[in-house]
């Protein structure tokens, strides 16, 4: 693994590209009423807008979820020949949007654009009553875009076209904040899309973890991190390296039908209690074998939670020169081997848990062979 220290602005030099931090996550999906109730009833979000024929839509519907500062919109299509119905019938249940909070979407679009990204929707005004927000797409890695929002001249609780729902406020959130979100991109693309965001985004790479870092009997991959917005964005990029047999982005880009994001990574303040609940409503971990916690205490050294939880729940702990992390991956949230999330608990740590790598993948594996994709 080779790390790269975030870069220093000097002094006197504009941020072309300021960035606040993941506005939402579009996802489209292919039943967004049942897609709702799965994220409501297995994660604890809670849905607190809608758009759809009720609102003056014709051809898709969206349900818009919140848990702590994270917004999921799950959308729709409400016919057969739409953008929609042709990207879920490709890809299946994924990731189409993730929206960035600007402070000047023209700004942000004409840099984007003058820097090299394809331009997928011109800056726009949207309206209501609430007041106006501002928003411009751009193409990234497959069909992924990102779509730059300025939302402070409105009042209401999403968009334009939305009808507000009334939420229980007095629910515990489990999950809090989007910490990162991974793209899978094909073999040799990683460099391209690392570029992509350097240059248009104003990114600096974080992280860079080689196919030895990341490898076991069978597979490898390699990974870059980028990081911007003083490190509120971060956005990992993985492309399969040559194995045995198919590692996991191999099989991620031949079910989801090429590149896109593979998971999205959820903070908690207690990740314990936020399994164990979880696992309750009945979602399934990736599987840690018992041998894998033998090592821990010499390898992290105290901690404050308890080994014996850990161990019962399957949870990967890890450590860098500036602290402790703690994280769990759940199995892909739809029939496909595609998206799923990351829960994870920081304790100073900025890495993305390298020494769990072997035990990670190994577990991931396990699932593969499962399935008869390894």
């Amino acid at each position: 693994m080779a790390t790269t220290p975030e870069a220093v602005r000097p002094a006197g030099e504009t941020d072309y590209m300021p960035l606040h931090g993941v506005d939402h996550v579009e996802l489209w999906v292919g039943n967004a009423a049942q897609a709702s109730y799965y994220f409501r009833h297995a994660f604890g979000f809670r849905e607190m807008a809608f758009s759809g024929l009720e609102t003056g839509l014709r051809d898709r519907t969206s349900r818009v979820l919140q848990q702590g500062d994270i917004r999921l919109v799950l959308t729709g299509t409400l016919h057969s020949g739409t953008d929609i119905a042709r990207h879920h019938a490709l890809h299946g249940d994924g990731v189409k949007v993730i929206a960035l909070s600007v402070p000047d979407v023209d700004r942000a679009y004409h840099e984007a654009t003058k820097r090299g990204a394809p331009g997928v929707s011109e800056p726009r005004t949207i309206e209501d009553d609430h007041g106006s927000v501002r928003l411009a797409d751009v193409a990234t890695y497959g069909e992924t875009i990102h779509r730059f929002v300025d939302r402070s001249d409105y009042g209401d609780a999403f968009l334009p076209g939305f009808e507000l729902i009334a939420v229980d406020s007095s629910s515990t959130d489990h999950v809090h904040d989007i910490d990162h979100i991974v793209g899978n991109v094909e073999l040799g693309a990683m460099n391209h899309w690392v570029s992509y965001y350097e240059n248009v985004f104003g990114m600096t790479e974080m992280i860079h973890f080689t196919d030895e870092a990341i490898s076991t009997e069978y597979s490898a991959l390699m990974s870059k991190v980028v990081t911007g917005g003083n490190g509120r964005v971060k956005f990992p990029i993985n492309e399969p390296a040559e194995g045995k047999r198919k590692s996991q982005i191999d099989e991620y880009l031949e079910f989801y039908e090429g590149p896109g994001a593979q998971h999205i990574a959820l903070t908690t303040h207690d990740i314990v209690r936020t399994v164990a609940e979880l696992r309750q409503r009945g979602i399934r971990f990736l599987q840690t074998p018992e041998s894998y916690y033998e090592e821990v205490p010499g390898r992290v050294g105290d901690i404050s939670e308890s080994l014996e939880d850990l161990q019962r729940l399957g949870i990967l702990v890890d450590r860098d020169d500036e602290g402790y992390l703690l994280q769990i991956f759940t199995a892909p949230l739809g029939d496909r081997p595609t998206i799923f999330f990351e829960l994870i608990e920081r304790h100073g740590a900025r890495g993305f848990g390298e020494g769990n790598f072997k035990a990670l993948f190994e577990a991931i594996e396990r699932e593969q062979a499962k399935r008869g994709n390894l």
